[in-house]
C-alpha cells in the first residue's frame, strides 16, 4: 500500500505547507513563497478592512479573501453574508486572475449578490454598491476576455 505523509500544523491538523505564491497557487517544497495569512485572527472591521485593501492592492485577493474570512467566522451573525459575499469577490478576483474565467466570473456575480443587502448602509463604510458594481462589471469583462492583473483590478473596499 503507498501511504502518503500529510502536512501537518503545530495543533496536528492536516494543512498544506508547501510555499505559495501571491495568487495563492501551491510552489513546490523549497521554493520562496509569499507569506501566509495566520488563520483565526480576529480584528476590528477597521483593521479587517485595511489589511484586506493592503493585500488586495499588493495583487495578492487570495490572501484577502483569508481576512475577510477570519471576519465573516468571528464577526456579529447580522454582518457575517458581508464579509463573506467580499471573501467571495477576493476569490472570484483570485480565480480570474489565474485564468479560470468561468469561476472567477461565477464566485465575483454571487459576492455582488451577497453584498445586496448592505448596498443601501454601508457598514464600516464598505463601498457595497460600488462593490456590486465593479464584481458585476469584471465577471462580464472575464467571461469573455484574458486573464487579469489581479493588483490592477483591485477594487476600492471603503467609498
Amino acid at each position: 500500500m503507498n501511504e502518503t505523509r500529510r502536512d501537518r500544523d503545530a495543533e496536528g491538523r492536516a494543512r498544506n505547507a508547501r510555499p505559495r505564491d501571491g495568487l495563492g497557487r501551491p510552489l513546490p517544497y523549497g521554493t520562496p513563497g509569499v507569506e501566509r495569512q495566520p488563520e483565526g485572527v480576529v480584528r476590528t472591521p477597521a483593521e479587517t478592512l485595511r489589511e484586506a485593501q493592503r493585500l488586495l492592492d499588493a495583487g495578492m485577493p487570495f490572501h484577502a479573501h483569508e481576512v475577510f474570512e477570519d471576519a465573516w467566522k468571528s464577526g456579529p451573525e447580522d454582518e457575517r453574508e458581508l464579509w463573506r459575499g467580499l471573501a467571495q469577490l477576493a476569490v472570484g478576483l483570485t480565480h480570474s486572475a489565474r485564468g479560470n474565467t468561468a469561476g472567477g466570473a461565477r464566485l465575483l456575480r454571487r459576492g455582488a449578490g451577497a453584498l445586496a443587502p448592505f448596498t443601501g448602509s454601508g457598514p464600516h463604510g464598505i463601498a457595497a454598491s460600488g462593490l456590486s458594481d465593479w464584481a458585476r462589471e469584471l465577471a462580464d469583462r472575464v467571461e469573455s476576455g484574458p486573464t487579469v492583473d489581479a493588483a490592477a483590478e483591485a477594487p476600492r473596499l471603503r467609498a
